[in-house]
C-alpha cells in the first residue's frame, strides 16, 4: 500500500470483509504510539473510550 498526494490510503475490500466493515463503514484511524497506526471500528473506539478513558 501506498500514500497518494492527499495521504490517502487503499485498502483492499478482502482486507475490508475480512474485518467484517462493509462500504460506507465508519473507521477511526490513530496512532497507538509506537509507530503503528491503528484502525478501528468508530462505535467500538467511542465505547471504549467512554467505558475505558481509553483507546
Amino acid at each position: 500500500m501506498t500514500t497518494d498526494e492527499n495521504g490517502r490510503v487503499e485498502l483492499p475490500m478482502g482486507l475490508l470483509a475480512e474485518a467484517g466493515l462493509g462500504c460506507g463503514s465508519r473507521l477511526l484511524a490513530y496512532s497507538a504510539g509506537d509507530g503503528r497506526i491503528v484502525l478501528r471500528r468508530a462505535e467500538d473506539a467511542v465505547a471504549d473510550l467512554l467505558g475505558e478513558g481509553d483507546l
